[in-house]
């Protein structure tokens, strides 16, 4: 529990649903760091998880507070910043999915003897009673579909996950709050990642290659024929299809296409030379039967939270990775990001997409 309007709702709706709820929030940082301060404004706030114990006292049910600073630290920041570090975009919202929320708070509920997890995610878990399996589903409100963000749970853990959420719609789910006075219901949404609450990515950055003892100097800015067109402050600082920052005089606009950390070269180009068909997605986790290698499979595959899922081929390689091949060029393919392999609503798998053709 967050202390956010979501998991708030999620818990409400389990205990009208006549389930024995436990309410649990993850302390993230530790208690000398700024960003668990009262006046940081996130998921990770003092205030957040006063909010949660709120909650969970209207409700008559118990909460804890558990401190996963060491593993958060170990599982997503770290991550995090090797990623960048290696000119990728990571998306830490995935992994603390997969680490933390289906990981740690997993192997906690197994202490407290709980029978499922619960979280405020927009996704659905459907059971085949044909096939005994259960799958992972995008949620009914498809502006608010979380089930991109999952992809990564262990499959067996599918049918120990409880998403009430997933038959709602947003415009709903403040409506329970309201239903029952939480003083909260009309809250914000966190749109920040929850570790850089003051949206500085670019002095997190900076800070963290200090700490790190690296030094990341200015570099060329290169054009698709390998021209120079201009300098770059540090390749951490540049993300594809990037649009500001570049300064650079163009007749049209000008956008990243791709970041080489080892050369600390980035290539920019016009909006048509961000446009790829192929690339690999390697650190596979598959929510369906692992398909055998050299399988060709059509999938409809979405590359980042807001990409409209578009057909491809996928092909398993002998080394676990997939070959993407889409029916259309798409725009932007980033090194870091996620691609996550839909048949119809059904989430079958994803991975981190590592090499663009």
């Amino acid at each position: 529990m967050s202390g956010g309007v979501d998991s708030s709702t999620a818990a409400i709706i389990l205990s009208r649903d006549g389930y024995e709820v436990i309410g649990v929030t993850m302390k993230l940082w530790r208690d000398d760091e700024r960003r668990w301060d009262t006046a940081v404004k996130s998921c990770c706030s003092l205030d957040s998880v006063r909010d949660a114990k709120y909650i969970c006292h209207k409700l008559g049910i118990p909460h804890y507070t558990i401190d996963y600073t060491e593993q958060f630290k170990s599982l997503v920041i770290d991550n995090f910043t090797d990623e960048y570090f290696a000119g990728k975009t990571p998306n830490p919202c995935i992994r603390c999915n997969t680490y933390m929320k289906w990981g740690e708070l997993y192997r906690l509920a197994r202490q407290l003897d709980a029978q499922y997890i619960a979280t405020g995610h927009y996704a659905r878990i459907m059971y085949d009673e044909t096939t005994g399996e259960y799958s992972l589903l995008k949620g009914i409100d498809a502006t608010k579909d979380q089930s991109y963000a999952l992809w990564g749970i262990e499959r067996k853990l599918i049918s120990r996950t409880l998403l009430p959420l997933g038959g709602e719609r947003k415009e709903n789910i403040r409506g329970i709050l309201k239903e029952y006075g939480i003083y909260f219901a009309d809250k914000a949404e966190s749109q920040e990642i929850c570790f850089i609450p003051d949206n500085d990515l670019e002095g997190w950055l900076r800070s963290k290659a200090k700490e790190h003892n690296l030094e990341i100097p200015d570099g060329d800015i290169l054009n698709e024929n390998g021209e120079i067109v201009g300098r770059h402050k540090g390749f951490i600082h540049y993300t594809i299809g990037q649009r500001k920052g570049l300064g650079i005089a163009h007749p049209r606009p000008l956008y990243v296409k791709r970041v080489n950390s080892d050369k600390n070269i980035i290539t920019v180009a016009e909006d048509e030379g961000l446009k790829v068909r192929s690339f690999t997605v390697d650190r596979l986790n598959w929510l369906i039967n692992e398909p055998a290698a050299g399988n060709v499979l059509s999938f409809d595959v979405k590359i980042r939270y807001r990409h409209k899922p578009a057909p491809a081929k996928c092909v398993l390689n002998e080394d676990g990775a997939v070959e993407v091949s889409f029916a259309e060029p798409q725009r932007a393919v980033t090194p870091g990001q996620s691609a996550v392999f839909y048949d119809s609503e059904k989430v079958c798998g994803g991975g981190i997409i590592e090499c663009v053709s």
